[in-house]
């Protein structure tokens, strides 16, 4: 019974912006109770940032501040934490981590939409075709917890909660 964590497991939710994150995290934390955190909107309403990125049109995350903000929850257990990177997260908080993969016309498409441009746009395209966040995730964690899952329609979300759910069951059985 290794890392039991009174509120149930925390899960990490990651993946190249626009692959559908905050749509999975919202709606697996509506169906099974867990404590949703969009780190993106908490820095927002708690100002973490060191600064303002010029190229790419955005504020800089302040990732201790984050850290320690989130310390107290984590150690509680049954959170699921959106962001688009993962290194800087402690190895320990997480019982399981699900990389979004997303086919890079239909990610290009969410990213127009949301109105990336020019180099913004162009690099998350290319971390998403060099699986950048995939990779990061694999070097910050133990390999049987990073899971990746297709992330392009509705059917694959409803796949994707599907699988969660499974996993959370299996979970509350072995702990």
């Amino acid at each position: 019974m290794e890392n039991l964590r009174p509120g149930g497991p925390n899960i990490l939710i990651t993946g190249t912006p626009g692959t559908g994150k905050s749509t999975l995290g919202a709606e697996l934390a509506q169906r099974t109770g867990l404590q949703y955190v969009n780190v993106g909107e908490l820095a927002k309403q708690e100002h973490f940032y060191e600064g303002y990125d010029d190229v790419y049109q955005c504020p800089i995350l302040n990732e201790d501040q984050v850290i320690d903000e989130l310390e107290d929850q984590m150690r509680g257990g049954g959170n699921i934490i959106d962001y688009h990177g993962c290194e800087f997260f402690p190895e320990r908080w997480f019982d399981i981590v699900f990389v979004l993969r997303t086919d890079n016309t239909v990610l290009y498409n969410r990213l127009e939409q949301r109105g990336y441009a020019g180099k913004k746009l162009d690099d998350n395209i290319q971390c998403e075709i060099f699986q950048t966040i995939l990779d990061e995730a694999r070097n910050s964690y133990k390999a049987e917890i990073v899971h990746e899952l297709p992330s392009n329609t509705p059917d694959e979300l409803e796949d994707n909660l599907d699988k969660i759910a499974a996993w959370l069951q299996e979970w509350k059985v072995s702990h």
